[in-house]
């Protein structure tokens, strides 16, 4: 990793291979796109996760699916059925903060015990074939976990870690933490890469500055925040009008996309409804109720182009 990366990091129910197709034809600027984890359970995979997972479903030239396993077999399971998809890189999800998965000692779950880290890494050593990197947090309670884990993080090959600057009891609340952060990236020997509130290109630029080892970051709400955070990052030039016609493309084929996929008008307007739980969170709190409160697809499209114009709109004057 000789450059900064932008990388997107995945969303359950927001970042599948409709929303990265599209992002990527349309928008772009994101170096790597991560699937929602991957999961065996009860001798099986998900269907959607192979949908999600499936070649023949994804366009994004760089694509590496997310794993979450609690003990080698469930890893083995996953890391087969991948390796015969085709896939070299794998990511393993570390971090996941949300009670039922955590419970299950997954996700960051598993970072209070030390050997189930080391018993899950060591299984990846059956897969020479697959470079493995590791997503995860400062630790499940206490910020020092991540840093009880860095020998076994050196002890394996990892192509690099994503570090979230909290703490998996915070979820998704409270402030990161950049001075435990900090200190794992100092003594951290792998690529390391930085997640967490990173949602405009001045924010990214803090950290690249605070941290100028860094391999990259990793950029989750923020890409639903503002699909253009990467270009902008990344200094490219996007004029209001050509953000105005590329986010109507964008959204009006996911939009498309979901009515073919879930067949059921009720079933797409609450799927698109939730992606206005991100989308310009600045913008208009009523025209934004009134795409909430949508009861047909026309009366959401009606609703949604109006807002997104007036946003761009107001952009413009800025």
């Amino acid at each position: 990793m000789n450059t900064f990366r932008i990388e997107s990091a995945p969303l359950q129910g927001y970042t599948d291979y409709i929303f990265r197709n599209l992002h990527y034809k349309y928008i772009g600027g994101i170096d790597a796109y991560y699937t929602p984890f991957v999961r065996y359970e009860h001798e099986n995979f998900r269907n959607k996760d192979l949908r999600d997972i499936s070649p023949k479903n994804n366009r994004t030239p760089s694509l590496i699916p997310q794993l979450i396993a609690s003990s080698p077999e469930e890893l083995n399971n996953i890391c087969k059925m991948l390796r015969k998809s085709g896939y070299k890189q794998l990511d393993i999800n570390m971090g996941c903060p949300f009670i039922p998965i955590v419970r299950r000692k997954k996700g960051s779950g598993i970072l209070p015990y030390p050997d189930k880290v080391n018993e899950l890494l060591k299984e990846t050593l059956k897969f020479p074939e697959i470079s493995f990197s590791v997503k995860t947090r400062l630790g499940w309670e206490s910020p020092n976990e991540c840093l009880q884990l860095l020998p076994i993080f050196h002890s394996y090959p990892l192509h690099h870690i994503t570090l979230h600057a909290r703490t998996g009891k915070q979820q998704y609340n409270g402030h990161t933490d950049i001075t435990s952060f900090g200190s794992f990236y100092e003594q951290c020997k792998i690529p390391l890469l930085y997640n967490g509130d990173i949602t405009s290109k001045e924010d990214a630029f803090t950290i690249k500055r605070q941290f100028p080892l860094i391999a990259g970051i990793a950029i989750g709400r923020g890409l639903l925040y503002n699909p253009f955070i990467a270009k902008e990052i990344k200094s490219e030039e996007i004029s209001t009008s050509e953000k105005q016609q590329t986010m109507q493309c964008f959204h009006n084929e996911m939009l498309f996309c979901y009515q073919s996929l879930l067949d059921a008008e009720h079933l797409t307007l609450t799927k698109m409804k939730t992606f206005w739980e991100y989308f310009f969170p600045d913008a208009d709190k009523k025209l934004r109720k009134k795409i909430l409160k949508s009861k047909t697809i026309n009366e959401y499209k009606l609703h949604s182009t109006f807002l997104l114009e007036t946003i761009l709109y107001n952009d413009n004057r800025q």
